[in-house]
């Protein structure tokens, strides 16, 4: 299987760590914005042809899909383009950065009927896969998830500490991960959703905090804190409060309510979520059936987002 990378960064050289472990796989093309820059990681990986143009990569011979880790704001438009050059895609979290965009990518998979699949890397993370696996089983129940995302990012900087050329979201981006995994989680549609947002930063023009609660119609509930503030702890935490216990994940870590560490290593091939979101993307092109993470699953999450957005802008 022949597939183009798009975007040179901290998440693109992820996948292309992880698609090095996944047999009759190939990386053909990597994209990106700057062609030096691009060069140096295509040469550590192995990968042939660097372009600075999508259309151009897509068009080499015999290409089967395209990964998109390009930013936010790119991602529909360049989603909506692999679909129409007859591609597979797998689109980085977030799907886009507006109803708008995620409804038309949305459509345009069931046109195609082409594999689109969304970067929702906590529903592959073993942790959160442990707990679903149980909770699908009739073993636990939600009550409530409590989830802090909290990095320090006060200047347009990557995971690798290198300068961004794009704005991060904490709504339309990290948001994303814990509203789409609450409903996955719970088994249910969420039914009540509100934000409140703190000021934003005077230069990058984005709230740097952020304060997020919702309900599912089973009943269970989510508190999520977001803040581009914290100097420390970073990543994300989620409680799992559940009717018969109490576990905390963090990643591929997962402790129950007493602090006792949880053994995740025989729940998948591999503890790198992105390597086992990478799997999946592919197995499902090979299988010609509908990923986990499906463009059509996780469309509910973003409709979530735009009615968030509504009660920022009325006031939040």
């Amino acid at each position: 299987m022949k597939i183009v990378l798009a975007g040179a960064g901290a998440f693109g050289q992820k996948h292309l760590d992880a698609l090095k472990l996944i047999d009759g796989v190939e990386v053909v093309s990597l994209v990106g914005r700057e062609l030096p820059a691009t060069r140096e990681v295509a040469g550590k990986h192995g990968v042939g042809h660097v372009t600075t143009d999508l259309g151009e990569a897509l068009a080499q011979p015999g290409v089967d899909a395209a990964i998109l880790c390009t930013p936010t704001q790119l991602h529909a438009a360049q989603a909506l383009q692999c679909l129409d050059a007859g591609k597979h895609v797998q689109v980085e979290i977030p799907l886009a950065d507006s109803i708008i965009g995620a409804e038309a990518v949305a459509r345009r998979q069931r046109e195609t009927g082409l594999v689109c699949m969304v970067g929702h890397t906590r529903r592959f993370n073993p942790s959160h896969q442990w707990l679903h696996r149980r909770i699908v089983a009739g073993e636990l129940a939600i009550q409530q998830m409590d989830v802090q995302t909290y990095f320090f990012r006060r200047s347009n900087m990557n995971a690798l500490g290198q300068p961004r050329s794009w704005t991060d979201h904490l709504l339309w981006h990290h948001a994303a991960h814990t509203v789409d995994l609450f409903a996955y989680q719970a088994g249910s549609p969420i039914t009540a959703a509100h934000a409140v947002q703190g000021p934003p930063h005077p230069e990058l023009g984005i709230a740097m905090d952020m304060s997020i609660q919702l309900k599912t119609a089973n009943g269970a509930i989510c508190t999520l804190s977001l803040s581009f503030n914290n100097d420390g702890p970073l990543g994300t935490f989620f409680r799992y409060i559940c009717d018969h216990g109490t576990w905390i994940a963090r990643y591929d870590e997962l402790l129950d309510g007493k602090g006792n560490a949880i053994d995740v290593s025989q729940v998948a091939v591999s503890l790198n979520g992105i390597e086992l979101q990478d799997r999946e993307f592919v197995a499902a092109i090979r299988e010609r059936r509908e990923p986990n993470a499906s463009v059509a699953q996780v469309l509910p999450c973003y409709r979530t987002l735009d009615r968030l957005e509504g009660t920022l802008r009325e006031g939040g």
